[in-house]
């Protein structure tokens, strides 16, 4: 009966611990998204550093979760990390921007020619599976939703190379590149015919078209870097500039005739 009633007692702390660790999860993510919506909206501004104690105080939590949110936010390209200084909102800056994807073509055209010489059909089917899983939908979906299955989809063709080190290096360019590329799917530019160039680019993977698929990846990625490059621009319009609200408007009228 003791031993019973001490096992019980023991018990107790183990219960409590699991609410609490419960409790910080929630949040954490509960700050991850409130942090992360207030960036892709631009409420807080490029360059600046983010104050943990001013957002704890606003969202009611502990500096614990919002450490952990800005902590992943960094890791995933949204936010900085300067040692002894803090977090700061991703600049919006064209500077290197076209040497990362400069990089980026040369990794993923690479990448899709190992591909078509060393996978065997059913790594190649797994590409054509994930593509045809999400065509009819991908361009009605919320950004975040087309940003994530978009580099799920170019992240699968190296993945498909077997380099390891070159899904590593698609990675981290990914992360440097996500909030820019976040912003240009929002913007009206966003191209609608990146739906045809993946479709293109699988049925070359199909058929083992290595440089056909590497000519059409290539295009791919430098129709984006123009239209992200023009969504910077009026990003920055957006930001610093917000009486030109007007100007921008009349820009993007002027671009649909």
């Amino acid at each position: 009966m003791t031993e019973r009633a001490e096992t019980g007692a023991d018990s107790e702390p183990s219960l409590a611990n699991d609410a609490e660790t419960r409790r910080t999860a929630d949040s954490s993510e509960r700050a991850y998204n409130t942090i992360r919506k207030l960036l892709v909206e631009f409420k807080l501004k490029p360059g600046e550093r983010i104050n943990e104690v001013q957002l704890s105080r606003s969202l009611g939590v502990s500096r614990t979760p919002i450490r952990e949110a800005l902590n992943r936010l960094a890791s995933e390209g949204f936010v900085s990390l300067t040692p002894n200084r803090g977090f700061f909102v991703r600049s919006l800056s064209t500077e290197g921007l076209l040497d990362l994807y400069e990089l980026r073509s040369i990794i993923e055209c690479a990448a899709f020619k190992l591909m078509c010489e060393r996978a065997d059909d059913s790594e190649i089917d797994r590409l054509r599976q994930y593509w045809e899983a999400i065509v009819d939908v991908y361009p009605n979906q919320p950004p975040d939703i087309i940003l994530a299955e978009d580099e799920g989809f170019h992240l699968l063709i190296a993945e498909l190379s077997g380099n390891p080190e070159i899904v590593g290096q698609l990675a981290s360019i990914n992360a440097r590149i996500r909030f820019i590329r976040r912003i240009q799917i929002e913007h009206p530019s966003h191209d609608r015919a990146q739906i045809t160039s993946h479709s293109a680019i699988v049925d070359a993977a199909v058929k083992r078209d290595a440089e056909n698929g590497a000519k059409l990846l290539r295009e791919h990625i430098e129709m984006t870097v123009s239209a992200t490059q023009q969504a910077l621009k009026d990003a920055l319009l957006r930001v610093f500039a917000p009486d030109n609200g007007a100007e921008l408007k009349r820009r993007r009228r002027t671009r649909d005739v």
